[in-house]
């Protein structure tokens, strides 16, 4: 696989220094990505940096993942309006820590010539005093050099720290360290820390006398041009605990027809030949695009017992036959990833133990139906069900021993509106 040649035509490469192509073809490589830890878990953003690792190691290259144990704690400007939030130490050390196991999944860190490195970049620093870091980093660029770089540029009007602006000094001084002690000669990452890397290639030529080389990946928009990584509740997180693999499915599933082919080819590793088959065959079905996409993903991401367990999800929330075997066929955190989809109640578990009238759970105790009345007109209607028995009388009562897995209640109103009562 020709990294470069691969790149292109997954529309994953923005710009590159020179000569980078060429020094790929002349054998392995080392490349590297820093990823700090300013945030608890990883992201489908960060995601792209990590498909570029996994594509270097598969064109034969060796990746370096440079973990920001000191970058983090001093918050990068690039892409930010206002300064960041400084977090704890012991917080950024957890959440590298968390990072490092997520990465882990994604890249060959055991066997062959080019299994993945891991460093951290605290050790570079750690025993450097102040004084050493003016004379020995902080001489090498000047301010100018330092003032025209985008991500200083952006921040001028709103202000930015010493802080934050010596944010570039510690990134180049980072590639200069793993070009010394590890032989690395490529840094990569996206659009946005061109500037950044590129003030690494000049601590390399300015301080060693050597070469070095840049690449970036293109700032990835959706097709309505907003910035992608995020959905309307927030960040998507490579973290089933944070984004449970449900939600992670349908974030795919939901993304809009235009972005599919550039999503694929970003995220999967299909060969340019089975994406364009693909897309050939299911020209007029973007759905089944879509759901193949995300299948893959969440396969990936999170595993495949997790991916039937989505199914499994989606079968009961959609499926125009679900059956009461489905329901029952679903764990308890499946059936609280139902709950998070759908309206939800909560009662108390007293509430059930003696039972409790089917008319007065639907409308005092919950707020499924509006009133009494209209609550027994249902059930005169066969409309109302619970876990998939129908209620056949207003009289009927509810109690505990139909709470499955102890804590769930689903209700049905006719064949659309879905409902979760929790007990607590």
């Amino acid at each position: 696989m020709n990294f470069i040649e691969e790149l292109k035509w997954r529309g994953m490469l923005q710009d590159a220094t020179p000569g980078i192509e060429e020094t790929l073809g002349k054998g392995m490589m080392k490349g590297y990505i820093g990823f700090d830890p300013t945030a608890p878990a990883l992201t489908i953003g960060n995601y792209v940096q990590i498909m570029l690792l996994d594509l270097f190691q598969r064109s034969g290259h060796q990746p370096v993942v440079l973990m920001g144990g000191a970058t983090g704690r001093i918050g990068d400007p690039s892409g930010k309006d206002a300064e960041r939030e400084l977090k704890t130490y012991e917080e950024l050390d957890a959440n590298l820590e968390h990072q490092k196991t997520q990465i882990r999944k994604f890249l060959e860190f055991d066997k062959g010539d080019n299994r993945a490195l891991m460093v951290n970049n605290l050790d570079f620093y750690q025993n450097m005093n102040v004084l050493d870091f003016l004379r020995d980093v902080g001489k090498t660029l000047t301010v100018n050099y330092m003032m025209s770089k985008e991500s200083v540029q952006k921040r001028l009007e709103t202000g930015i720290s010493f802080t934050e602006f010596s944010y570039q000094l510690l990134q180049a001084y980072d590639f200069q360290v793993l070009f010394q002690q590890y032989g690395v000669r490529l840094q990569m990452g996206g659009s946005d820390q061109w500037g950044n890397i590129t003030s690494g290639t000049e601590f390399i030529r300015k301080n060693l006398g050597e070469h070095a080389y840049a690449m970036t990946t293109p700032l990835l928009t959706k097709a309505d041009g907003s910035k992608f990584g995020k959905s309307t509740e927030g960040n998507i997180w490579l973290d089933a605990e944070l984004t449970t693999p449900y939600k992670f499915y349908q974030f795919w599933i939901n993304a809009d027809d235009a972005d599919t082919p550039k999503f694929t080819r970003y995220f999967t590793l299909k060969s340019r030949e089975e994406i364009e088959t693909r897309e050939q065959e299911l020209a007029g079905n973007p759905q089944e695009l879509k759901r193949l996409l995300a299948e893959e993903l969440t396969v990936r991401v999170h595993s495949e017992e997790d991916y039937r367990s989505v199914l499994r999800v989606s079968e009961l929330l959609f499926g125009r036959k679900a059956t009461k075997e489905n329901l029952l066929e679903l764990g308890k955190g499946e059936l609280a990833t139902v709950a998070a989809e759908i309206p939800s109640y909560t009662v108390s578990r007293g509430l059930l133990a003696g039972g409790v009238n089917i008319v007065d759970l639907l409308t005092e105790h919950t707020a499924i139906l509006g009133s009494k009345g209209e609550a027994r007109r249902a059930i005169q209607g066969n409309a109302i069900s619970i876990n998939k028995d129908k209620i056949d009388g207003h009289e009927a009562t509810v109690s505990h021993e139909a709470l499955l897995h102890g804590k769930y209640l689903m209700v049905e109103n006719g064949k659309k509106n879905k409902y979760i009562v929790v007990a607590e």
